[in-house]
Order: C-alpha cells, then structure tokens, then sequence
C-alpha cells in the first residue's frame, strides 16, 4: 500500500468513527447517557497500521547505500551484501518493495560516460526490454538518475552452465540436447524480436537457479544489435575469437546466423570438452573459422551419434545462406526427439575435458580483469576513471596485455569480466601505447630487478607453504586472494580460509621433508605495481610408506604492489594438488 492509499485509509477510518457514536434522542439530558458507547470507540482507532504494510522484506535491507543515495523512484530497496562484483560496473542484490521479490541490479557510473556509451546504454536497455522469454535474463527497470544508471534485472543465482556441469554426478548426450534446446529457443526469441546477440558462449550461458533442471539464461547482451527481418549488413567487429564466424572475420555483411555459428561452437563444447576452432595463434585460429576446419576426432567423437554431428555440421556450414536456423534447427531430430535420437551414455572424459576448459578461460578472465583493474587503482595509461571504475575501455588488441596474450577490441562498458576474451600468441606481441602516454611500452623496458623481484616473493610464499607457517604465507597474499586449485575442484576459491584449513591440519603437522623447484619461470610485468609469473612447479617429497614422490603442477600467479609490499591476489594451479597428500 502507498503512503498515499494509507493516508486515505487513515481518514477513512477517523471519517467512520465519527458515525459510530450513537446520539440518544429520548433522553433529554445528555449527562447520564453517553457511558456505553462512544468511550471505548476512539481507542482502537488504527492510524498507524497501513504504513508498515510494505516491508515483508528479510533483513538486511538498506534504502540508502551508495552509489544508491536515493533509491530509484522509491521502488527499489538495496540489500546490503553485494554480488560478485564486474570490472566495469557493480551488481547488488535488490528488492522490490511492494513485492519484497528480489532482483539484480547493475549500476553503471555515467558521470564521465561519452555520447557514444550513452547510446550504446540506451540501445542495451532498449533491447532487453524487447525480450520476454524463460530462457534470457529479463530486464524488468531501467532507472537513469544524474551521475548513476540502474538496470534491474532477474536474480540468476545458478552460476554458468558449464560450471554445473562438470560438478554433475551424470552427464549424457541428452543432457547437451536438452541445453542447446534451451540455447536455441533464446535465440529464436532474439532473431524473432529482430536482435542478434552477437557474443554467445559459456560465459553468457548462466542457470536460473542452484535447483537440479534449472532453466538456461542468456544474458549480457552489451554487444546485441537491432536488424530489420533477415537483413545482413557490416555491424562492425564484435564477438569473441574462437565463437567468431567466417562472415565477421571476412568483414563481410551479417546479421543473425552468426548466433547460430557461436550455437555449433558451443554445441561441440558441450559434447567433448573442448572447443572446434583452437591455436595458440590468434592468426591462425581466424584462418582456422574461416575455412571452416575442424573434425570430430577419436576416441572422444566415436561415442557421439551421426545425428548430433550432422546438427554440428549444419550450424558450422560457412555460407551463412545455407546455415541452419534457430527455427529449423529446434526441429532437428537430435533435439525435439532426444529421448529416443540421442545417446543417455555418461561422458566421463567430456567432464573432464570440460573442467581443464572452464579452468583455463577463468584464468584468462582473472588475469586481465587483475591487469585492467590495477591500471585503474594507478589512475595510469590514459584510461577514463569514473567514480573509481572504468566506465568504458576501447583497447587495441594487444594493449595493456602481458606477453603472449592478445584481447579482443572492444570490451563493452557493462558486461561482466568475462567478457574480456584473449586466446594465448605464440609470439610476443609489441605493445601499442595510447596517445598521450602513460602505458608501459613492454616487457624489454623494466630492468629484469623486477622480474627478478617476483621471481624472489614467489620463492618466499612457496616456503612458507613448505613449512605450514600461514602466519608467512598471509602476510605474503591479499586477504581476498581467488584462486582455482586442485584441492577446490575446479571451483574459484576466495578468501584465506580455504587454505587455511590445508596449513592447520596438514602443512603444519607434516614433519617430512620437503624440497620444491621452480621451472622455467615466465614474469610478465603490468605496468608499476603489477605482475603475473607463470612457472612449474616440483614438489618432492617422502610418502606414508618412506618412498620419494615427486608431484608437479603448473601454477600462474597474479601480483600487486600496495604501498609499496607485494601481495599474491590470484593464483590458479592445475595437475597434481600442491600439498602432498599422500
């Protein structure tokens, strides 16, 4: 109920009482009278019990916290805990408050955002509102106030569907059916709504919820575009590099069957592990997509049913004229006849495959989002600070990037730190420095003092890792440290209590021996207080039965320089576990 419906509600109340007291007409003298009625009338008058009509919202709710001083149209309320945050914008939990049902809200800085981020902001709001399906993240407000834009979105709370996956006890060729079904029926409302997403993948691909048979969200559509019917025009490059198709590599008109090309990319994904279209060379990947060449090779693809190649096949097909719909291919038998078309076999080695995937494109994710924020906290290279946050970065695609890693060139100003996609070169790139300076102008310029630096405070950390001292090894790292390591199952780890438990009930108790070496360490400097090392690691050691082990693992570690101290703040580490648990 409003204010307004509780006022009126009030004065009605106080309107009526006055026709409930009686007036005795036999009785000629007043005085002896009016005990009966009209004393107790005027206590139990209500007033104040509308207005607290609309809180049937869970503690904690907070109306004003910043950057909400003043809570959009007085719909909204913000809860207090924050959602993971992106690089380019913040997401908090909110509620509305005639329905206390909870929502997304992102917020985006607009005090320094140019005319063109305005209209690009504009053109996203636009087109979310357009869309109203099960299978996409719906935007149900778009709230413009002077400095700040609020987009109010449904709360996905499921996490990507590439990382429920892999934490799946059983998971089968229907099972990949039944996601691009859901896929396929988003992008059928997008195409049917005259919107191209054009920047599909895993990362865009989020569950509606934690519950098992979640519903498939598509979100983010930063990089979508308005087309008229079937039209193909030059839209200009957009996407990310292994979900590119041939058209936009050839800078050829196109329009929407380059979502169903990024719908084969991840089709192929979902069924083996690993993606069609893979070199270390950015190069030769977009040859790769443009010719169209990839296979399904054994043993992996021996166990996939010819129906669910041919589907492949029919979404890879490079004439985009000839290229399958989203309409046509729902209709395809591998999907709207999965029960009896596709095989219910469980795909161990796909899991498996898909755990080394989902790792591998976090870490790409972790490192730059790391590199981009660290060039922010400087205030260094000629990016626009906004409020403490990039509002919009337009990046050559080898700025800002450690050798051997390249970045697509634009990174639209509200999508979430994945949308930041580069694939690993096989040569080192040559830095572009903006105009203005500002930007380091690579690796060859920092005296090796520095790498040298890294190379030291890693030595350190490992030691006190060695020696199950935590008290060291947190002095070493920063107190929300993200990780993905062995022991975490493929899942990001933050905070220091996840490692804490290893050094209390394990590293510290351990009074074996145990001597580490450190191969072939690759530092990569980032700026002034930046660094990332990339190194293998050997651990041996003495087992339970007093024979020497040696367990190797390969680790990549992300540092930052505060006032003036090194602080490990991610790191991400892949084969053996790091402890010996033996």
């Amino acid at each position: 109920m409003s204010l307004e419906e509780a006022a009126g509600a009030s004065a009605w109340h106080g309107h009526d009482h006055a026709f409930l007291i009686p007036v005795p007409v036999p009785v000629p003298v007043p005085v002896p009278v009016p005990v009966p009625v009209p004393v107790p009338v005027p206590v139990p008058v209500p007033v104040p019990v509308p207005v607290p009509v609309p809180v049937p919202v869970p503690v904690p709710v907070v109306l004003v916290t910043p950057p909400l001083a003043h809570p959009p149209k007085a719909l909204w309320g913000v809860l207090s805990l924050p959602l993971p945050r992106g690089a380019f914008s913040v997401v908090r939990r909110c509620v509305k408050l005639c329905t206390g049902h909870e929502y997304a809200a992102k917020i985006i800085n607009t005090k320094k955002l140019s005319a063109r981020d305005h209209q690009k902001l504009e053109r996203e709001a636009r087109i979310c509102r357009l869309l109203k399906h099960s299978n996409i993240v719906r935007l149900h407000d778009s709230i413009s106030e002077e400095g700040f834009h609020y987009l109010v979105f449904d709360l996905v709370t499921g996490g990507e569907l590439f990382e429920d996956i892999v934490a799946r006890e059983y998971y089968s060729e229907a099972d990949a059916s039944h996601c691009i079904q859901q896929i396929l029926e988003a992008v059928l409302h997008c195409h049917q709504m005259g919107v191209v997403h054009r920047d599909l993948k895993p990362e865009n691909l989020l569950l509606a919820s934690k519950c098992k048979g979640a519903a498939v969200k598509l979100a983010d559509f930063g990089l979508a575009i308005e087309v008229q019917g079937d039209q193909q025009a030059w839209f200009g490059f957009a996407g990310t590099p292994g979900y590119l198709s041939p058209e936009v590599l050839r800078k050829e008109a196109y329009g929407k069957p380059v979502d169903i090309w990024a719908c084969g990319v991840i089709l192929y994904i979902l069924l083996v592990g690993y993606p069609p279209f893979w070199d270390e060379d950015q190069h030769k990947l977009y040859q790769q997509i443009k010719a169209g060449a990839y296979d399904f090779p054994s043993p992996e693809w021996d166990t996939v049913t010819p129906e669910a190649k041919n589907l492949i096949n029919q979404m890879l097909t490079i004439n985009p004229a000839k290229r399958i719909t989203a309409h046509e291919a729902l209709k395809h038998p591998w999907v709207c006849q999965r029960s009896t078309v596709a095989s219910m076999m469980h795909r161990q080695e796909t899991v498996e495959c898909l755990k080394k995937f989902n790792a591998r494109r976090k870490l790409k994710g972790a490192i730059l989002t790391t590199m981009l924020a660290t060039r922010n906290f400087s205030g260094k290279g000629g990016l626009p600070l906004a409020g403490g946050s990039i509002s919009m970065v337009c990046l050559s695609p080898r700025f800002f990037c450690p050798q051997g890693l390249s970045v697509r060139p634009c990174v639209c100003p509200h999508a979430s730190p994945s949308c930041l996609t580069y694939i690993p070169t096989s040569r080192p790139p040559t830095p572009t420095v903006p105009p203005g300076g500002g930007g380091s102008a690579g690796d060859s310029d920092v005296p090796s003092a520095r790498k040298q630096e890294i190379i030291k405070i890693t030595e350190q950390l490992i030691e006190a890792v060695n020696n199950g001292d935590f008290e060291a090894y947190a002095k070493i790292c920063d107190p929300g440290l993200t990780s993905f390591e062995p022991e975490a199952l493929g899942n990001l780890v933050e905070g220091m209590d996840f490692h804490r438990f290893y050094f209390e009930n394990l590293l510290s108790k351990n009074n074996k021996p145990i001597h580490t070496t450190i191969l072939n360490p690759h530092v990569h400097v980032i700026g002034e207080d930046a660094a990332c090392i990339a190194y293998i690691r050997l651990t041996q050691y003495i087992d339970a039965q007093g024979r020497p082990r040696t367990s190797q693992s390969e680790e990549t570690r992300v540092w930052h320089r505060r006032d003036g101290k090194w602080q490990n703040v991610h790191f991400h580490g892949s084969g053996a576990p790091v402890a010996p648990l033996q």
